[in-house]
């Protein structure tokens, strides 16, 4: 959409989703392309008369998609933008389809592009914020590496930090529903092997260990509120040592030592972070996250049907299963 005329771009986009432009009707637009010089963008609008009917029909629907979403989105603020043109491209429902946690992964990836887009601010106002985001977003993936010689920080996952030690560790995102991900508190067995890569993340510090957690963070598009990890609440008080930011949130929790709650139930409900319970209008799901006490105490299960809700428990009427 930003660039007509790059090759590479409309390559990967043409047919993902699949939209019936088939390896043989991209070798006529690289034809054309190639003997006139000219972008496959502009090839593609010349060759529609020389392609069969239902590949003409495919590649003039994938046109008019881009340049419909050229129009719908310029009004728009860029998070906005960017979110559109997932939903309305396929992308997101194309990827939820994928088997797996491959899928699961490249949704929330798309999702997390649309945190990154509400928080940017573009150098120059003056300018359309697309082409600026975009810029910088290729900047950041990652081709640019700090020389042997430099002071950096060293950024891997968990996986690929096995065998290895260092002696400062920072592990981020300590936090319920991010680690353990909460489609881990559906599975008994996924669980408890995020449970193991996570003794492989503490296990790496030689001298000093930091585990970090938000108390609010915009994750795929929204500001979340989460709990601290179980991991966390595992280590024995005594090990620990809370240091904490001297600034304002929403939603202001104590997680200091001694005030860190080392249960799993929500306090005299008698329900349990990862129980299955059943709710007589939603159906079955398991439990996420407690909230508050008394009789305004909330819980957020995941229904199996319905997705995650925060319910108010006086209310829910919920049954264990």
């Amino acid at each position: 959409m930003v660039n007509r005329d790059d090759d590479a771009a409309f390559e990967r986009v043409v047919n993902t989703p699949t939209r019936g432009i088939g390896d043989k009707t991209l070798q006529v637009l690289r034809a054309r392309a190639r003997s006139g010089g000219i972008p496959l963008w502009r090839a593609a609008g010349e060759v529609l008369d020389q392609l069969p009917g239902r590949a003409a029909n495919a590649v003039r629907q994938f046109m008019e998609l881009i340049g419909g979403l050229d129009a719908a989105i310029e009004d728009l603020p860029l998070h906005e933008q960017v979110d559109h043109v997932l939903q309305a491209s396929g992308l997101v429902e194309f990827h939820g389809r994928e088997k797996g946690e491959r899928g699961q992964a490249r949704v929330e990836n798309l999702e997390e592009l649309v945190s990154a887009s509400r928080s940017y601010e573009p150098e120059d106002l003056s300018l359309p914020a697309l082409p600026q985001f975009l810029a910088e977003v290729a900047l950041d993936a990652g081709e640019r590496q700090a020389d042997g010689d430099e002071e950096a920080v060293q950024l891997m996952t968990l996986h690929s930090a096995k065998g290895l030690e260092f002696p400062l560790v920072f592990i981020a995102g300590m936090e319920e529903n991010l680690f353990p991900h909460r489609m881990s508190l559906e599975e008994p067995g996924r669980l408890e092997e995020e449970r193991r890569l996570c003794y492989v993340g503490l296990t790496r510090a030689m001298t000093k260990l930091y585990l970090c957690f938000a108390e609010s963070r915009q994750l795929h598009g929204s500001e979340t509120w989460n709990a601290v990890s179980r991991f966390v609440r595992d280590i024995p008080g005594e090990f620990v040592e809370e240091v904490r930011l001297q600034n304002a949130v929403a939603r202001p929790t104590s997680y200091a030592r001694g005030g860190i709650n080392y249960s799993d139930e929500g306090s005299g409900t008698g329900l349990a972070l990862g129980q299955r319970v059943y709710h007589k209008i939603f159906g079955e799901g398991v439990i996420l996250n407690f909230e508050g006490n008394g009789a305004h105490a909330r819980v957020q299960v995941n229904f199996d049907g319905e997705g995650a809700k925060w319910l108010v428990l006086q209310y829910a009427n919920l049954e264990a299963l």
